[in-house]
């Protein structure tokens, strides 16, 4: 008994839990539920209800990176500081969801609604493919394409940081 509470009193195992979690909340955000939602809801619901969860999923995948690095557990982050490869990638990966939950989650989100507003203002739907779309609706869809893209490919490269930090932690056990 003594053994597990002096456990309880060590960071590797709470540094075990945030990087685990981290990991497991980006793989099912980015790849369970989000193909889910799209291929089972309806647009208008998918839209609503993405514009809700990835600004949560940002600030949970941020508040998680921040978790790993706060329980570093070689001499907390003094520890941290002279492991280069291990600053490279929780930085990085940090910095990438930083990006996406202050720079390009508010911007798609933000093309997402002005596009809604700008089919209620054409009449249509700008993928129904019903013929001209407007230009409006076009330098629309390219902004939300752009900044997506971005959003997508900056999640995608912090999921890789976060599988890449994983396999140097497990080579620092056994």
């Amino acid at each position: 008994m003594a053994s597990f509470l002096e456990s309880l009193t060590h960071r590797g195992g709470y540094h075990l839990i945030a990087w685990g979690s981290l990991l497991g909340t980006e793989l099912y955000q980015s790849f369970v539920m989000t193909k889910l939602c799209y291929i089972h809801l309806p647009r208008p619901q998918f839209t609503t209800l993405q514009k809700r969860v990835f600004p949560v999923y940002f600030n949970i995948q941020t508040g998680l990176v921040l978790a790993t690095v706060l329980t570093y557990p070689s001499g907390s982050m003094l520890g941290l500081i002279n492991n280069v490869a291990d600053v490279v990638i929780l930085g990085a990966t940090f910095g990438l969801s930083v990006l996406n939950m202050f720079v390009f989650g508010p911007r798609t989100s933000k093309a997402m609604v002005d596009r809604i507003h700008q089919e209620t203002r054409d009449g249509a739907r700008h993928d129904e493919g019903t013929g001209e779309i407007s230009e409006e609706m076009k330098l629309i869809k390219r902004r939300f394409s752009r900044n997506h893209a971005m959003s997508i490919h900056l999640n995608l490269l912090a999921i890789i940081g976060t599988i890449l930090y994983g396999i140097r932690l497990g080579s620092k056990i056994g």
